[in-house]
Order: C-alpha cells, then structure tokens, then sequence
C-alpha cells in the first residue's frame, strides 16, 4: 500500500490524446497548497506536450471542488497561489474542459472559470460564498464572472454568498452544457476543440479576454447605497462592489490587482477572522464526540410532540418537513385546531413567498395528524413533551408517556431551563430520556441544545444528535444545569440589565448599546417581543432562589401588574403603534426613577461602552464556570449556542471568542473592578479565567482534557 503521505492528491489518467485530471482530496478537494502545487505541475507540463489534445479538470468523491482550505487562510499563501493556478489554465494553448458535479463552490469555481469550457451534472452547485467568511473571491471571480454572466447577476451570488443549481447555471451562461454522464461530455468536447484548429484561431473562449457586457453601473450603485443603510457595516461587501467596478472599468489584469489587494486586506481583518472561527466552530460543534462516534442509532421512523403551543407547532412542522410523519397532542380540541390553522397559515406564507409549493404544502399537512389521546404514541419512535415550562406540568406528561410509548422509544423534553434527571426521575426509563432544546420560533431557529441527563444511555445521544442533523438544526451537546448553556448566560446578562436599569440607564439607552455593537435587537425590545409575562413566569419559578437585590428588582413585577406584556399588549418597556413600531415611552421610564427612589438606589448617567461591557462580561465570565464545570466541550460551542441561539453577531466570533479578542487578563480586570462596586456576590472571577488570564492563555486554547486549574 502507497504510504498515506505519497496518495496523490491528483490523479492523472490518458485517454486517447486527452488528459484526465481529477482532484482526489476528500472529502471536499479542498484547494490546499500541496493540490495547488500538484494540479500547476501537471497542467504545466501537460500543456507544454505537443501530443495532448485537451487536459479535462474534475473532481473525485461527491464534488468538484468545495473552494479553499480554510486553514491556509491564517497565512501567506504557498505558491503556487490560487490565482497562478486558474491563470495558467485560462492561459493554457491546451483547451481545458471542467467536468463539475456535487459542489463547485468557492475557489473550486473560480478554478473551473479558468476553464474554456464547462459541463455540469444536473446535481450541481455553483456559488461563491467567500462573502460568508468576511472576504471576496481573491483569484479571479469578481473580474470573471460579470465577463461571463453579466453584472447584475455576478453581483448577486458574489454579495449573497448563496448558492444556484445546475439549471439556473446553465440559464445564466455560467456553464456551457449539462450532461448526465459529464465526463464522457467532456470527453466530446474536448475533441470538438482540439479538431478545431491552433489556440490562436480562436477556438477557446477565454474569459480574461471578454469584455463585462454593458457599460450600466446602476447595479453597483444600488447595491452600494443599500449597504450604506446597513447596520452594521461591514467591509467586505463594499470591497467586492469595488472589485466588480474595477471589472467593468479597468483592463483584466489592472482588476485582478485591486480584486487581490481587498482579499488580502480583507483576510487580515477581525472581522474575516471572527467569520472564519464561526465557521470553523460550526463544523466542530457538528462532530459526533469519540465516545458516541461508533454507537449505533435507533430508527426515529415515526414521531409525535405533546403539546400544540407555538413552540410544539413549531416542532411538529420541522418534524413533518424533515418527512416524518408526526402526531400532534393536545389534551383540548380546540387547542388542536388552533395549532393547525396557524401551522397551515405558516405554510401559505412560504408558499407566497415562493418557498414551498402547493404539493410541498399539501404533504406537510398530511404528515401531521391531530390526537388527544396520548395512548395513540404507543408505538411511536420518538415523543417530545414541549408543555407548559413546570416541572411538576412536564413530569406529569412524561410519567404517563412513560407508561404508553414501547422499549427503546426516545422520550425528549424541549425543557429551556429545568433538570433533565429531575424529568428523567418521572419515568422508569431514565436511559431513554433527553432534553433537546428547540428555540423559538422552531421553524426558523437552528440553534438546538442537546441535553443528556447523567443515566441518558449513549445510544439516545446519538440517536438525539442524528435527528438534529435530519432535522437541518445546529445541534450543540450541553451539560445539565440549569439553563443549560445559553439561558443559564442569558439570565446573567438580563440581572445586569436590570440593575443597569435602577442605576440609571434606561431601556432604549441599553438596546441601543446592544444593537450599535451588531446584535439585531437589545435585552429589552427582546422581551417585548416575546412577551414579558414568560419572563415574569421564569423569574416566579426561581424568586427563591435570587438574592435579596434580585428580589427588591420588582421592575419586570411592575409592568407586568400594569399590563404591560409587550408587543401582544402594545406596550411593554415600549410602546408600540398599529404596526408594532417601538417608541421610547415616558411613563416606563418615571415608573423606573420611582423604582429606583423606593430601593433607595441612587441613579446616574450610563455611556454605552459601560453599559455593553458590563453585560458582556457577566457573560463571559458564566461562560467560563460552565467550562470549568464541563457543561461544555468547548469554548466555540458555546459561541456557536450565542451565534445561532440569541443573535451574538457572528462578525464577533461568539462571546468567548471575543473574550480573546479583549484579552483575558483585560476581561479579569474588569470583573475585579465590578466586583469591587457591586460586591463578589455579584461579581467574582471564574478559576478557568483567572487561570487562563494568568497564563497569558485563551478560551480558545482550553480543552476539557485540562483540569480546571491549568
């Protein structure tokens, strides 16, 4: 066998005259510096060999090419560089044929509009979605694509980042044929253009050469005014409306410099960093941990969720769009018809959108089917309870499931706050119980927190963490606290919003703080929007547990007695006009000076860097006890709960990230400073921050593996 270090990373096979590269780097051919190297040494001799009649590009595995190794972005480039590389192909005297299936993302198409001719399967996709990761296309897309197809449309996959079929492709002018077998296609082709006389009489389209068709900025225009309205303004979008400028005014190679001297600014930019640790983060949280990566799965054929409030309405339609067929319980038939009328307006929704169509529509209502017997489950794979947020109304339901559903079958709970082992304890199959945490609205949210309880058998782990994957949602495996990872952060951040409030800030001074750093809305707009009764609710369930300040906070209690439940109401912390529009309203703010006179709280004025720090601190640090406490396996697990789960900005990495980013002995300094303000109460340095500050270390660098101390 040929040692794993010698495996070549392209493959090269002869056919009559005709070269056959094809890019063997699972499982993404991603375009590492040794590939590049390999794929430039082979096209350069190649098409120096007067016997080749055409080299054919393609890609082993399920795709062409996913784009580039995101590892190599940390750096200077190896040469060759990407952009060498498409330049040698586009340059070559040997007509190049790129043969693309699966994936043709990235850096991986930019290598096939090096090509001069293009033939796909009908499976593929094509996009560039460097604008994902902070950059723009750095080897030639934003100078090749609009000489392709067109400004407004180059302008539209490179500023969305998202992805098109093989049909819109072809539609587009960005592939040249479709083909169910596309090597033999290629292979057709390849000797059309070689019969077809000498490279310079013309025979190969080269894009370098093509002028970006029309003179017309009014695309670029428009999409430069709509990102001067954003907020937050990020760069690299405006470094790609430059780059396709320079496309339609400067000659290729002028463009290709500025294209070049964006992506590599852009590359080195926080913001292109916090992206890539996203990303990078993601995929990780995604893995299955080693102890669960070779236990078997149980079949999850049928489902059922108890309870048809939003968020079980919610569940069930993510169930039923995953194609499992799902019952929906509900102890009262009204509650029933309400659930599916509302599920049913959702879908009318997305089809007038153009997201589903009408027989789409049709088979999801089919799969959810109505029950208020819970004794129609007893053969159902998979049940969860999403009833009202009580550990007595939750243990109730799943004693009786406990009783009805057959051996084997996986009983959830999408509890946000409570102890899984004290739910588990209802049943005599605590084995078979595990919280998965959906966020509302279910549908819509990807975030879901799966929850072991300390006798969840590993085979209902990953049979939890496989459903999630079905189901498209980001799964992140948590520890059981309460609150888990993200509700027990957010209830830290919410006390000090609070206390922001008695101190002397005020509702829309806070949101404003939050949004001004990038989260879409602030503590309090957000409350609004959910209802301030569920949080009123949570705070009952726990009052005895708060401290005796916590306690005398009654604001939430005030507004509540005043009817104030938010946007439902048409005023909460805000109020809100006929089309739920928030204004700032004086009589939340004189209810918060009375407050604060009553609890003898003296008030002053509150700057929005003060205000954001104290909030994201409170939260780091509870960040960093839930790793000293192993509820999670890393710090980037809980960035990936903040960035798909509460709106953290994902230009900022999560929260522990951008702990890094501020320096952990910054960050320990001011909880010091806080704590000697507000007491260690409230305020205390976490052992793994203290430690990891003292080293000089980062969140990043901790691993469960290390004791807390280290």
């Amino acid at each position: 066998m040929m040692p794993a270090a010698a495996v070549p990373l392209v493959n090269l096979r002869l056919e009559r005259g005709v070269a056959i590269l094809t890019l063997d780097h699972p499982p993404v051919n991603a375009l590492s510096s040794a590939l590049r190297l390999a794929l430039y040494e082979h096209v350069r001799e190649l098409s120096a060999d007067r016997s080749i009649l055409a080299l054919i590009l393609t890609g082993a595995g399920r795709g062409f090419c996913a784009g580039a190794d995101i590892r190599d972005l940390s750096g200077a480039a190896q040469p060759p560089t990407l952009p060498d590389l498409v330049a040698l192909l586009a340059h070559s005297r040997t007509p190049v044929i790129a043969a693309l299936h699966g994936a043709v993302l990235g850096g991986g198409l930019e290598l096939a509009l090096g090509a001069h001719h293009r033939i796909a399967d009908a499976g593929a996709m094509f996009g560039l979605p460097e604008i994902k990761l902070g950059l723009i296309p750095g080897a030639g897309g934003t100078q090749r694509l609009p000489r392709l197809i067109g400004m407004p449309a180059a302008l539209g996959l490179i500023l969305s980042g998202e992805s098109i079929g093989a049909a819109r492709a072809l539609e587009l002018g960005l592939i040249d044929e479709l083909a169910g077998d596309v090597l033999a296609a290629a292979l057709a082709a390849a000797r059309r253009l070689a019969a077809a006389g000498p490279a310079d009489a013309g025979r190969l389209r080269r894009l370098d050469e093509l002028p970006v068709s029309g003179d017309d900025e009014t695309p670029l225009n428009d999409a430069a005014a709509g990102l001067a309205a954003r907020k937050p303004l990020l760069p690299a979008p405006l470094k790609a409306i430059e780059a396709l400028r320079a496309a339609a005014e400067l000659p290729f190679e002028e463009g290709m410099k500025v294209e070049r001297s964006a992506f590599l600014a852009l590359r080195d930019s926080p913001e292109s960093a916090a992206l890539r640790h996203a990303f990078a983060a993601e995929r990780e949280a995604a893995r299955l941990p080693a102890t669960l990566a070779a236990v078997p799965t149980r079949r999850i054929g049928t489902a059922a969720v108890v309870g048809a409030g939003t968020m079980g309405q919610g569940i069930a339609l993510v169930l039923a769009e995953a194609g499992i067929p799902v019952q929906l319980v509900d102890a009262e038939q009204a509650a029933l018809q309400r659930a599916l009328a509302s599920i049913a307006g959702i879908n009318r929704s997305r089809v007038a959108r153009g997201k589903l169509s009408a027989e789409q529509e049709a088979a999801l209502s089919a799969r959810i089917r109505p029950t208020v017997n819970l004794e129609d489950l007893k053969d159902t794979d998979f049940v969860i309870e999403a009833v009202f947020e009580d550990v007595a109304v939750k243990s109730a339901v799943l004693g009786r499931l406990d009783g009805i559903l057959k051996p084997g079958a996986l009983l959830a709970s999408n509890t946000s706050y409570l102890d899984i082992d004290d739910l588990a304890a209802a049943t005599r199959r605590p084995q078979d119980v595990i919280g998965m945490h959906f966020f509302s609205p279910a549908q819509v949210m990807r975030l879901l927190e799966v929850v072991p309880g300390a006798r969840t058998d590993p085979s209902a782990q990953a049979t939890a963490l496989a459903l999630a994957k079905r189901l498209g949602k980001q799964a992140v495996l948590v520890g059981n606290a309460r609150g888990f990872v993200g509700n027990r952060m957010l209830a830290r951040r919410t006390r000090e919003a609070y206390f922001l409030l008695e101190e002397g800030a005020t509702p829309w001074q806070v949101d404003a703080a939050f949004t001004d750093f990038g989260f879409p809305m602030g503590p309090f707009a957000v409350g609004d929007l959910s209802g301030l009764d569920i949080g009123w609710r949570n705070r009952r369930a726990v009052f005895d547990r708060l401290t005796p300040r916590e306690q005398r906070c009654t604001l939430l209690d005030q507004l509540i007695d005043a009817g104030r439940l938010g946007q439902k109401a048409g005023r909460g912390f805000y109020r809100y006009d006929a089309e739920r529009r928030a204004q700032p309203d004086p009589e939340v703010e004189s209810l918060i000076e009375r407050h604060a006179r009553a609890v003898g709280r003296e008030r002053r004025a509150f700057g929005s860097e003060e205000i954001l720090e104290r909030c994201l601190i409170a939260m780091i640090d509870e960040g960093a006890r839930i790793l000293g406490e192993r509820r999670a396996r890393s710090a980037a697990d809980i960035d990936v709960v903040w960035l798909h789960g509460y709106g953290f900005p994902r230009h900022r990495g999560g929260p522990m990230y951008h702990a890094d980013q501020l320096g952990l002995a910054a960050v320990r300094d001011a909880i010091l400073r806080y704590q000697a303000e507000h007491g260690a109460q409230y305020w205390a340095v976490a052992p793994v921050l203290e430690s990891l500050a003292a080293a000089g270390g980062t969140f990043g660098s901790w691993s469960p593996a290390l004791p807390e101390a280290a």
